[in-house]
Parts: C-alpha cells; structure tokens; sequence
C-alpha cells in the first residue's frame, strides 16, 4: 500500500545501545527508504535526542508513568489518526489506538525467569504484555525462538506471528590495520583480549565466563564492555578481585563499537536467553570469531558460523576458547564463515518483511 502513516512507539531509542534502541533506529531508518512515500511519526520520551530525518516527526509521549502511556497518549493516536500503529518496542497501551496494530516482540525472557529481572515490573508483565499479545493485528517476532515463546506462553496464534530477524548495521565491517591501531590507542584496549559486549545483568550469564576466563592457560585479557543493569553485584564483586587484566568499558557510541570488534580475538556471549542475540552477529560482521551459548535464540542466529557450548558450564568454555585462541585455521575458517553468515542479515530486508507484515495487517481491517 502506498502513502501510509505510521504512529510508532520510539520509546527504545530512550536507551540507543540496547537492542530494542538499535531495532527502532534502524528499521525506521530502512522502513523510511524501502517506502519513501510513506510517513512516519514517532512518540519519544523526554530527553530523546530525535534524529532529523525525511518523512519522519517526532512528538512527545505524555510524562506521566501510567496515565499518560496508557489513557492520554491513545486518546493522542486516535485524534491522529494514523493508517497503523507500529509498537517496534513490543507493546501496545491499555486503552484502544484507534487503528490497526503491528508489534515487534523482541523477548520473553522474564516469563521464563523472573529471577532475571527487577522486581519492578508487576503492571508491565501481569497484563501490559499479554494484553498486547492477545490484542494486536499482528506480531512480529525477532527469532524462531521468541515466536515459539509467544505461542507456548501466551496462546498467540502462529497466523499471526511472522519471524523477521534483525539485520547489520552499516559500518560493521573488517576494518584496515591503520583504523585499528587509532582505535586501539583511542580507546586504552589491549593487544590480545576476549570480548564480551551486553547489559551486565544476571541473565548474560558473565560469571561462567569470568570463571573460564579464570581457568585459561594463555590467557588474553578480558574486555566487558556494557553498562551496568541490575543485580550486578556479584558479578562486580567477581571482577575486582580478577585483577587489572578485565577491563570494563561502559556502554560505548555506536561507531566505537566496530573496531573494538575487530580488535577482539573472539567474542564470547554466554547469556542464558537472548530474544535475538545482536552482539554475536555484529562480531561475526567484522570478522570475530564467536562463541555463544547454546540457549534461546543464540544458535539460530549463528548457525554454523561459530562455536555453541552449554551456558553454564564453565570447563566447556575454557575449552572453546583456548580453541580458537590456539588454532589459527580455526579461527580463519570461523572469521570466513561468520562474515558470509552475517552477509545473510541486512535491515533492508527486514524492512521489506515489514512492511509486508503491516499490509497483510491493514488488508485485514478493510
């Protein structure tokens, strides 16, 4: 369909280095230019720093925590009027949005272990979540695995989720030798070092890494680069007393990021659940080799391009990695594999698939 206006909820891009921050930016970025024709208008929270762009305006949600979300910011949408209402942070509000509703549903981490997790969120996960499920037109989900979560936990009906994966950001790529060696200096990295790049939160799973991290021979340095979540404070307590070898860098920009994948040895994602997994396939982009767990979402998305090991066991781990560490035509071959693997993924064709999932949504409502 041509010339459509969407509402979308930017309420990630409160948070851009968080994978529900970076979906939004990027597929509203590819959805704009897949549809040039089509607009958009995206509610932020305050303090949102909005990027200018063609077709897309940005306006405020209302600041008050519930009331607003959820009573003034529809009565706002229906006044709108938009052709569709796109909820790329997985939700929809309590009261009706006066039009058709797509959500993208990135994880349900928290209704598999809410030991993961704050205990903050009653409102969100008691009803906001499953209301959503059961109410919107259609649910897009960002791994086979979450979708299997909707349907199993909530009763979703699979007609009516469609997988579409994430896809690689521009700029992550192999990058030269004399890009690196700037980016070293810039950023105090070590000469030889294992990342780990994620929320540090219970439910990635560093303590088994810092344990194998612990238990190697030749052992690189450690570099976690992520800001603090919650619950952390056995994992900070582990860290200080390891010495000066982990290094914590706190969430970095955007553009940093790619180099300090390419100056990583390997990547390592133990997380016990992740709905997609970003981290690994940026790794793989720029030609890191990975290792990842072998729970949720972690295998399908890295396919045959890297290591899988169990979560939790720390010996599998020290073996994964002294592997790549000490085998050069390993660490090629995975460098290969991951690079042609990551090639499979691209916001573009997430935002073709999209686009489709939200006419399929407004044919339905004719």
């Amino acid at each position: 369909m041509t010339g459509l206006h969407l509402a979308v909820d930017g309420v990630g891009l409160a948070r851009p280095w968080a994978g529900v921050g970076v979906y939004t930016a990027q597929i509203l970025r590819a959805m704009s230019v897949e549809r040039p024709d089509c607009r958009f208008t995206v509610f932020v929270p305050d303090g949102v720093a909005a990027e200018a762009a063609r077709a897309i305006s940005y306006r405020r949600l209302p600041a008050l925590p519930f009331v607003g979300r959820h009573m003034q910011w529809p009565a706002r949408l229906r006044r709108l009027r938009p052709d569709v209402f796109f909820g790329a942070a997985g939700a929809l509000p309590i009261m009706d949005v006066g039009s058709p509703s797509v959500i993208t549903v990135h994880d349900l981490a928290i209704y598999r272990n809410a030991g993961w997790f704050p205990q903050r969120q009653p409102l969100s996960t008691r009803w906001v979540v499953p209301s959503s499920l059961r109410r919107a037109d259609r649910v897009i989900a960002v791994s086979n695995n979450t979708a299997r979560d909707a349907e199993e936990l909530f009763g979703v009906d699979p007609a009516r989720i469609t997988v579409i994966p994430h896809g690689v950001s521009l700029g992550l790529r192999p990058m030269s030798g004399d890009e690196l060696a700037s980016a070293r200096e810039r950023l105090h990295l070590p000469e030889r070092f294992i990342l780990f790049v994620g929320t540090i939160e219970p439910r990635k799973n560093l303590l088994t890494l810092l344990e194998a991290w612990a238990m190697l021979r030749d052992r690189p340095d450690l570099v976690i680069v992520g800001g603090w979540g919650w619950n952390y404070e056995a994992i900070r307590d582990r860290i200080s007393r390891l010495g000066d070898r982990v290094h914590h860098l706190d969430a970095l920009e955007p553009s940093q990021l790619p180099a300090v994948y390419n100056l990583a040895r390997v990547l390592a994602h133990p997380a016990w659940y992740e709905g997609f997994g970003l981290p690994p396939l940026e790794a793989m982009a720029c030609g890191t080799p990975v290792v990842v767990s072998d729970s949720s979402s972690l295998p399908e998305v890295v396919g045959d391009a890297g290591l899988v090991v169990p979560a939790g066991d720390a010996e599998a781990w020290r073996k994964a990695l002294e592997k790549i560490l000490g085998d050069h035509e390993l660490a090629a071959d995975l460098r290969r594999r991951g690079i042609l693997r990551a090639a499979e993924f691209s916001w573009s064709r997430s935002a073709a698939m999209t686009w489709e999932v939200i006419d399929d949504a407004l044919a339905d409502g004719l």
